[in-house]
């Protein structure tokens, strides 16, 4: 077992062996780009991965931050810091895994699909973020949005279950983005085209771009418009031009940029990924207000590339109640959390618990307005 505190440190072949996955944010070429980039530790983000070798080989690995704040995870534990201080603990700096600034899920325990015994690696790795999280004093450790949260392990080293709620489209083999409006009811359909009309009539021209069509003068321009989104509502900027340019160049097929201009002056743009079958939209900026431009970009635009392109899935992420109108339905995810101290532990339980029920209320509340035509009230 080594902790590796920069991917440099292993090949990224090896790292995308054990990743095993089109989902491009568990890549080495993502990963490791948002430490060349310096994205990360000046935002609280210290890179410590796991990684198991049989001898000189990795066989599984955990990507793994040491955080000395909550911010990019999108899974809030704010209240829990404020608790474990107040009792006068020290909550930072804890453990996560989870991928810096993206909400999105995906694998945590990289293993060799190769291997004769797999379990047995997962639960080395668990096993020793558990060893490292209570001889090292630290407050806790937080896998965030794992794809296979019921893996067996998390049980038998007590890592605490909670559930999320983000919001995704899905592609229900549509011939084309009328298909999908015919799916809606009359009210939701008349607001989409009555949005998207808005958007026709002022001119705008937009440009669907994947990486290897992006000009070089085109990445400063979304990222002003990144940085602005940034400056208005949350601070400092988290990620750098310099990274959005490596993504490109290093996953090209991979990296989806759309753009709005007018009288060829870029006005705004937006920012996905790829994976084998889903679009993740992630970022968004511009410099002038135009009516529903958010939504033609965001939403609009992007479902209609999903279908085209024979997609099943967007995952416009975390928080907004108002995707529900335009397609997108409540998704449960979840996160396993491991917290030291077994008194703030057993609160913690009880906490999510009554989460947990509150979380399955809502999502029935917000399948109860679905805009499809065949939307089941529950």
């Amino acid at each position: 077992m080594q902790q590796l505190t920069s991917l440099n440190a292993i090949a990224a072949a090896d790292w995308n062996r054990l990743a095993n996955t089109t989902n491009p944010f568990l890549s080495h070429e993502f990963l490791q780009g948002l430490e060349e980039c310096d994205c990360l530790e000046a935002h609280g983000w210290i890179p410590n991965h796991l990684v198991v070798y049989e001898q000189t080989r990795p066989v599984g690995a955990l990507p793994l931050y040491l955080k000395t704040n909550s911010y990019g995870e999108f899974v809030f534990d704010w209240s829990w810091a404020e608790a474990y201080e107040r009792a006068g603990g020290q909550y930072y700096p804890k453990l996560v895994s989870a991928i810096p600034f993206t909400p999105v899920q995906g694998p945590r325990l990289l293993i060799d699909n190769s291997h004769s015994t797999p379990d047995a690696i997962k639960a080395v790795l668990l096993r020793t973020i558990v060893e490292i999280t209570a001889t090292r004093g630290i407050s806790s450790f937080h896998c965030l949005l794992p794809e296979k949260a019921d893996e067996p392990g998390y049980d038998t080293f007590e890592f605490l279950p909670r559930k999320s709620i983000q919001f995704h489209w899905h592609n229900h083999d549509y011939r084309d983005f009328d298909d999908f409006l015919d799916h809606l009811t009359s009210k939701k359909r008349k607001q989409i085209k009555r949005e998207r009309r808005l958007v026709r009539d002022t001119g705008l021209d937009i440009e669907v771009l994947t990486g290897d069509m992006i000009t070089p003068s085109q990445w400063p321009v979304f990222h002003e418009f990144y940085c602005s989104t940034f400056h208005r509502r949350w601070g400092s900027p988290r990620l750098t031009l310099e990274f959005f340019q490596l993504l490109s160049e290093r996953l090209p097929r991979q990296t989806l940029l759309l753009l709005a201009s007018r009288n060829r002056d870029y006005v705004a743009g937006a920012f996905a990924m790829l994976s084998g079958d889903t679009l993740y939209g992630r970022h968004w900026g511009c410099n002038s207000q135009y009516a529903n431009l958010h939504f033609e970009l965001c939403y609009y635009q992007t479902i209609d590339y999903c279908i085209r392109n024979g997609l099943t899935t967007l995952d416009a992420g975390v928080q907004g109640e108002h995707k529900l109108s335009r397609g997108f339905e409540p998704v449960i995810t979840w996160s396993r959390h491991w917290i030291r101290h077994q008194g703030f532990r057993k609160a913690i339980r009880d906490f999510l618990d009554r989460e947990s029920v509150e979380i399955d209320e809502y999502v029935t509340q917000l399948n109860s307005h679905l805009p499809y035509k065949d939307a089941k009230v529950e």
